[in-house]
């Protein structure tokens, strides 16, 4: 679907001013994110290709945007936590990318006869009691039928979702239930955590160099690059795995000026 779209354009105008604010505070590069934005107007005349697909995984639809030719790729796995799709469809319409979406309204998605929570089916261990989770008795050879199915749907999808080596991919989550960067720090190897900004805004990374880039922003940053004791099939875990570069970028439900400052935090500090 062609459509016109001056954004694209605008990246390649703006990167010496990202490089300029990429070590200021979030207050300074989120007003340096509007001075960019308000440079479309130079960007008249031009044309990019936003491509839009989907593909189909465990019976659930993602949708999927294509804009440019950038190396990063990103997900949006929850259907109940808005913020975090309106943060990243903003996002990839500036600075491009490959997004995934979730075509869902809510947490769980069905499955066969039982509904299951999408990030937590990327191991075959996670996924095991993720389908035990609402249906605890299941038939005699079903279960075993049912991780036979998702173990190969899962790893078509996750050929088509994670990165080459040069890209990183993203994870945006909301939260609304007091779950807090704190409740990370047992599984975490590295935490940088900042005194002004509140708990429940924080960002994953797998990485160490990705962490190192990144813990001495204004943001709350924890490293996790050594898989735990209880896998629970969560997307981090799986990349990690891989040796693919992932960060998941977390925030308050609702909290979209702050988790639009975090995607531009790390679309402006990381290589």
């Amino acid at each position: 679907t062609k459509i016109v779209n001056r954004d694209c354009i605008l990246f390649n105008m703006a990167k010496p001013v990202i490089y300029f604010f990429k070590k200021c505070n979030s207050d300074i590069l989120f007003l340096s994110f509007i001075f960019l934005f308000n440079l479309t107007n130079a960007a008249d005349g031009y044309e990019s290709d936003i491509q839009k697909s989907n593909i189909t995984f465990i019976g659930t639809r993602f949708n999927i945007i294509q804009n440019g030719d950038t190396p990063n790729r990103y997900i949006w796995l929850h259907g109940d936590e808005q913020t975090a799709r309106m943060a990243l469809e903003y996002h990839i319409d500036l600075f491009g990318g490959i997004a995934f979406f979730i075509d869902s309204k809510t947490r769980e998605i069905p499955f066969e006869s039982t509904m299951i929570d999408p990030n937590r089916i990327f191991s075959r261990k996670g996924t095991y009691h993720a389908l035990r989770k609402f249906k605890p008795d299941w038939q005699p050879g079903t279960l075993k039928k049912a991780l036979d199915i998702i173990d190969v749907e899962r790893d078509a999808f996750l050929d088509i979702l994670m990165p080459s080596k040069n890209g990183v991919l993203v994870s945006v989550h909301n939260n609304f239930r007091g779950y807090n960067v704190h409740m990370e720090k047992d599984q975490s190897q590295k935490v940088s955590i900042k005194s002004d900004q509140n708990p429940r805004d924080f960002i994953i990374c797998t990485n160490s160099n990705d962490y190192d880039s990144l813990s001495d922003g204004p943001f709350n940053v924890v490293l996790q690059n050594i898989f735990p004791d209880n896998d629970d099939g969560s997307l981090s875990w799986e990349a990690l795995r891989r040796g693919v570069r992932y960060l998941n970028i977390e925030t308050r439900l609702g909290y979209l000026t702050q988790q639009k400052k975090m995607l531009l935090f790390v679309e402006s500090n990381l290589d």
